[in-house]
Formats: C-alpha cells, structure tokens, sequence
C-alpha cells in the first residue's frame, strides 16, 4: 500500500486526505494546531457561538460527493438547507435592497428598484453563467501546469472564446458599461471580494462568480459552517486516516530531488508521496528552505486579508438576515487604501453575519451573534492595535448611520482577529486569506501548481495554489491533487 504525508488539516487537506484514502493509499495528517480545519473552525464566547472563519457556502456538492466516495450516506452525518435570501445590501444614501435567491425574482426586483430593463440584468447574469460553464471544467478543474489539459476540445473552445469573457477589461469596467446602475455596479463589484481581489483591478471574467449564488445557490449548514469541517474529519477518522494534533512539521525531507518524509521535532516520517496543505510561501520558507524557490511565484501579489470582530449582540435585529452587506460610499478609495496604501479606509464596507438568524441556538434568547468584518490589507508592520480602534469606531458610526441604532450598549462579548493572527493561526503569508490576489487577467496561470516541478512526490492543495481560496475552489484544488497523485503513481 503506497503512504502519503499531508501536512495541514484546513479543508483541502481534509478532502485531500479523504481522496488519497479512497483510492486505497495510507493517509497520516500532521497539524500544528490542535484542532482541524484551519480557517474553517468555531469558537464559543459565554453562550454565543461564532463559525471563526469562512461564512458563505456555496457548491455543496463538493463536501457531499466525499462521502459518495465510501459509499456513505453523507446525510447521516452532514445536512443543509438552502437559502431563500442571498443578502442584505445597505447605502449609504438610503437605499436598501435584499437579494431573493430566485435569479427571476431577483431580475424582476433589482429591475423595478433601480430602474433599469430586466433584460439588461438578466442578460449579464446568463453571460456571467456561459463563462463558468465554459471554463470551470478546464480552469477550476484541472491542473493548468499539464500539457494534457490543453489537449481537448473543451479547452480549445474555452481559450477560443477567451476574448469575449471580459479578461482584457477590469470587473468594475464590465460592470459599469453593461448595467451602469451605479448601486447595481457597486453590488456585483463585490464579488471581487470572494477572492481578496480589487473589482478596479481583477479581470472582466469574474462576473461568472455571482452565477454561484444567483442561479446554483447559496446553503447553510446544520451545525454552522464549522459543520464542514467536523463531519470530514469525522469521516476521516472513521476510513483510518491518521491526525496528529499538535505536531508542526518543521522541516519537508528532500533526497535526490525527491520529497521523501517530513521532519517532526527530533522525529522523521517517511511516506511514499508529501501533499503540502500549508500556504505555499510559507511551505518553502519553512518547509523548504535548503531548496531552489520559484522566487516569481512567491513574490505574487497577495490577497486583502481581514479585520473581524465577533460581537454578541444583545438584541436581535429583524432587518438583517444571514449575509449583510453595508456598503462603502466610496469603493474604489476603499480599495486603493486597501491594495495601495496597506491601510484600511475609514469608510470601509461592512459585512455582517448572523448564523443564528438560522440557528437560534447560536445566541442566547433575544440575542444574536454577529460576525462584522471589514476587508483588510495584508500585515506589513502596520499598527493593528490603532488600526482596529479607528476601524471599529468607524464600523459603529456606519451601523448607526445606516441601521439607526448605536450598537455599542448591546456588545456584551468581543473576540477579534486581525491579520497576524491570522497568519499566526494558519501560516497564510501576511494573512492573506486567499493566497495571492487575481488583479491581473494571468493570474490564474500564475498560480503555483498543484505539484512541484523541481521535487518529485511532492504535491500543494489548498487556497495559495491552483484553482483559488475559498471553500469550493479548496475542494477543487484537493481533487486536481489527488488526481495528479493517482495518475503518477500509475505510470
């Protein structure tokens, strides 16, 4: 039976794991801290619970597909409902709009509220879902590093049409010229956001992402999106994947080119094949530190990170739902402070999440529990104990302003997490939260693949290599790895 090592237990490491074992290998996890899942865990503070990181699932047939892979009823240990809302959006001058997860009623609201032809929307959310049906089966995929995806008919058909998809144009540009609608542009500019990219820099081609949650849906797990994460490793432990809490690996071992075990403390582990789960900077910085390094890689631009502020709320709020979302009056100076200064704006756009509007368990009775959090630059030595006193003031003011209620008697509990502690937690590089930023069109190209071309049997899954960060693109990357694996151990 062939072994494998993989290092880091955030979600593409669990899936990671999960298809490594189905396809018959030894499975040993090491994790430094002592809990799985990375970014994707939860915390409680005096009755209120709080998902830590990640909060919007889409795609969930990429968590429930794993245990298809044991033939395991995946609703015996992890269900969801779908959601009817998609979000909340709140301006500065008044407006408020609620997104309906129909994509017709959506059209037929959106259409009426801001006075532009339904047509003209739906047009862009169908142009949007023709870019993600054509490229997602080649770009999210498949490994953009082998010349064996280039050789197909979908590919050629895809990069034909390239020029049409909006990659030679900014986001905001698209967005601008098709719907014009300075709110409507505002609002799919943010889709940016999913990414850790700037809508005035990211290319055209992601106006496919709001197709994820206006026509294939937005979900909320039972048990919160740390519910993800629990019931993987659950499933993990019960196919005999080994976890080893606790246990930071210092050092990835290298012989004749070849990556052959890992070095924990004064012990070595040897296996067959090593899959780093860990940011890839910080896997070379590290892990590889005595190798040659693809310094052009490493140097990327990175992701905007975060600011987040777990408030429990002693008063519930009957206009907010699940996903809110209060917008900046000036976005593009949000984000040149962001991307450009390394600063956060004092205006900032301000996203709430409130899982016990689904969950009431989640907060104590008349109470809610609130995931604020603004975008962030990455940490350069910035002051973050200023930083987050001026952004939490500012969060305040903007709440009263667009909510009307000075929210600062009802915080009865406070945790906060900043960008070194974010890299601190997860050795993300600067505490980006998705790996490099996508504001150039060769972003996708760019990233390092889901193999080392220098190192033989060692492999990369997770949100700082191919396809992206988020949930669903970290499950995407763990089964273009695992299938790299089981392709190279076959030849």
């Amino acid at each position: 039976m062939s072994s494998s090592i993989i290092i880091g237990s955030g979600i593409a490491g669990l899936a990671t794991a999960l298809r490594l074992r189905a396809k018959g290998m030894d499975v040993t996890v090491f994790e430094a801290n002592d809990y799985p899942g990375g970014k994707l865990h939860a915390f409680s503070l005096a009755g209120y619970r709080f998902d830590a990181g990640p909060s919007l699932f889409t795609l969930p047939d990429l968590v429930t597909e794993l245990f298809g892979l044991f033939d395991e009823r995946f609703e015996d240990h992890f269900t969801y409902t779908r959601k009817t809302t998609v979000c909340n959006y709140f301006w500065e001058d008044g407006v408020r709009f609620t997104v309906d997860a129909n994509r017709e009623v959506f059209v037929e609201e959106a259409a009426e509220k801001f006075g532009i032809e339904a047509s003209t929307l739906l047009n862009y959310l169908k142009n949007g879902q023709k870019k993600y049906e054509l490229t997602s089966p080649i770009f999210l995929e498949k490994s953009l590093h082998k010349i064996g995806t280039y050789l197909s008919l979908d590919t050629v058909k895809a990069l034909m049409q390239m020029s049409s998809m909006g990659i030679s144009q900014d986001l905001n540009s698209l967005n601008a010229t098709q719907l014009k609608e300075p709110h409507l542009v505002q609002l799919f500019n943010r889709y940016a956001t999913y990414n850790g990219s700037s809508p005035y820099k990211t290319p055209g081609i992601m106006s496919m992402i709001p197709h994820l949650e206006l026509h294939l849906g937005t979900y909320f797990p039972k048990g919160g999106m740390h519910q993800i994460t629990k019931s993987l490793y659950e499933l993990a432990l019960r196919q005999g994947v080994t976890f080893h809490f606790g246990k930071k690996v210092d050092e990835i071992l290298v012989e004749n080119k070849r990556a052959i075990g890992v070095q924990v403390s004064d012990t070595k582990y040897y296996a067959d094949v090593i899959v780093s789960n860990m940011d890839i900077f910080s896997t070379y910085e590290k892990l590889l530190a005595n190798q040659p390094h693809p310094t052009r890689t490493l140097r990327q631009e990175r992701s905007s990170s975060a600011v987040i502020f777990y408030w429990g709320i002693s008063k519930q709020f009957h206009e907010l739902d699940l996903h809110n979302i209060l917008f900046s009056a000036d976005y593009k100076t949000e984000f040149e402070h962001l991307f450009e200064h390394k600063t956060l704006y004092e205006d900032p756009t301000v996203y709430i999440n409130i899982s016990s509007k689904e969950a009431s368990e989640d907060a104590p009775n008349g109470c809610e529990n609130w995931f604020v959090m603004v975008n962030a630059p990455g940490d350069f030595g910035q002051d973050w104990t200023q930083l987050v006193a001026q952004v939490r003031q500012h969060i305040i003011e903007k709440i009263e302003r667009l909510l009307g209620v000075d929210i600062t008697p009802f915080i009865e509990e406070e945790d906060i997490l900043t960008p070194p502690l974010i890299e601190q937690r997860t050795s993300s590089y600067r505490g980006a939260l998705y790996g490099t930023a996508s504001n150039s069109k060769f972003t996708a190209f760019l990233r390092h693949p889901n193999f080392s071309r220098q190192i033989k049997n060692l492999y990369c899954s997770g949100g700082s290599v191919h396809p992206g960060g988020g949930i669903p693109l970290c499950l995407l990357s763990a089964k273009i790895t695992a299938d790299l694996i089981n392709s190279d151990l076959c030849n």
